[in-house]
């Protein structure tokens, strides 16, 4: 079982980039699947999720309006879609899945498997 997340890279203030999440040996479709971000000397956060039940989706108030997360269940893939990028979301940005057992999508404890991380600098 694993998550491969890619798509990281340096961007500029104002650019956009595409994160992927795919899963080997797990049908993500079954899984609620969140982007969490750790940047140097800061906890992890969660940026988004998107449901298994109903492809509903959720945000961290910083990224409202600027990122969108999906789904493409035939490439077994979940995307992050990261548009009007600022200095502050450098970070490393993490892939997760699991049931949420009764957390909060936000909270680590609700999910079973990790992607390695992929980093993302925004700087000029």
């Amino acid at each position: 079982v694993q998550l491969q997340a890619s798509g990281g890279g340096l961007v500029q203030p104002g650019g956009s980039l595409r994160l992927s999440c795919a899963g080997s040996g797990l049908t993500l479709r079954y899984y609620y699947i969140a982007w969490f971000r750790q940047a140097p000397g800061k906890e992890c956060e969660g940026v988004s999720c998107v449901s298994s039940r109903d492809g509903s989706t959720y945000y961290a108030d910083s990224v409202k309006g600027r990122f969108t997360i999906s789904r493409d269940n035939d490439k077994n893939t979940v995307y992050l879609q990261m548009n009007s990028l600022k200095p502050e979301d450098t970070a490393v940005y993490y892939c997760a899945a699991g049931r949420l057992y009764g957390s909060n999508w936000p909270s680590l404890r609700g999910y079973d498997y990790w992607g390695q991380g992929t980093l993302v600098t925004v700087s000029s």
